[in-house]
Parts: structure tokens; sequence; C-alpha cells
């Protein structure tokens, strides 16, 4: 009789220290924050990566076809402020930055110095004829149907903003969309045009 209740006893506490031990690890997998930062730090790591025109060198001259037909040629800007911006039709992050940009970039900027060029990134012109009528957007937009001019700056990753000075420098590249990038996107604008 005592023999069994030592048995039980024993089977009792390897049974509490085995769900202890599976608390432990279940503990450790879900509240250690380094994966997280390990996560964002790759994250960073692969935007870096795919970011072929980085900030401080030269902008990378293009001509790109406009909605309307026009030609515009990155270097003939030269002497204004250029923000670029890279975007899709499909993409949701750059639906909500385009929908800011009247009010907040072109108005705001409107008489100064100052050119924002979006290229639509692979998107047809039919694409961004819809959009554009879906939207109510009517500011110029460039159309990069093959993506050669987005690959002269990024390989992958939009929406992606290359704030450009006077002199045809990258001040500025930028990836995403939140409200804290795009207001400071904004006051690198502002503080570039005052140079």
């Amino acid at each position: 009789m005592a023999r069994r209740r030592l048995e039980k006893k024993s089977n009792l506490t390897l049974i509490l220290m085995v769900v202890l031990v599976v608390a432990i690890a279940a503990f450790m997998l879900l509240y250690n924050p380094q994966p997280a930062k390990a996560q964002q730090q790759s994250q960073e790591a692969r935007i870096e990566q795919t970011t072929l025109a980085k900030q401080g060198s030269m902008a990378p001259d293009f001509t790109v076809e406009m909605f309307d037909g026009q030609k515009v040629t990155l270097s003939a800007l030269r002497g204004k402020v250029v923000l670029l911006n890279f975007w899709a039709t499909w993409c949701p992050p750059c639906r909500a930055e385009l929908a800011r940009v009247q009010k907040d970039i072109i108005d705001r900027f409107e008489g100064q110095p100052f050119v924002f060029l979006p290229v639509s990134r692979g998107d047809s012109y039919d694409k961004v004829a819809d959009f554009r009528a879906q939207m109510g957007y009517t500011f110029p937009m460039g159309l990069d149907t093959q993506q050669k001019v987005f690959y002269k700056y990024a390989t992958q990753y939009i929406p992606r903003n290359f704030l450009i000075d006077r002199e045809g420098r990258i001040v500025l590249a930028s990836v995403g969309y939140d409200d804290a990038e795009f207001a400071a996107l904004i006051n690198k604008i502002q503080e570039t045009i005052n140079k």
C-alpha cells in the first residue's frame, strides 16, 4: 500500500514536472522578443538589398511616358525637388498613400520648385485609366508597364519614395506607407525645398 502511494506520488511529481517544463518552453516561445526583432532586422536587410538607388547617390536618369502621352525625363527637372513615387493599382498601402497626395503634397507645395512624379509599376494603361476614374485622380502619372524605370531604383517592394534634390541627388529613400513615414516625408520635402 505504501509502495503504491509512493508510485502515485512519483508519477504525479513526474507529470507536474513535465507540465512545468512544457509551460516554460511555451512561455519562452511565445514571449521571447528576439524573433520579432530578428524578423524586423531581416525585413530591413531585404529592403536594403532590393534598393538599388541609395540615399546620397545621384538618381538614375530615365524618361517615362505619362498617362496623357507626354514624356518626362528626370534630368530635365534639375533645379526642382522631385518626389519620385512608385506605386501599383493592386497595392493597398499605395492606394492609402495616393489618397493623401493631392491635399498633403501637391496642393501644399504648389508654386514651389517641386514636382510630384508618381510612376505606376507594371500596370497597363487601361488599369491606370480605370483606377484614375474610380478614384477621381487628375494629377499626372507615369506609366512603367515593363518596370524599366523601377528596376533602375529597386527590385521589389512598393510603395517606394525617392526624394531627389535640385542637383539630382537622392536625399531620402523610403519604403511602405504609414502616418509617421508620410509626415517625415512631407517634412523632408519642405526641408529640401528650403535649401
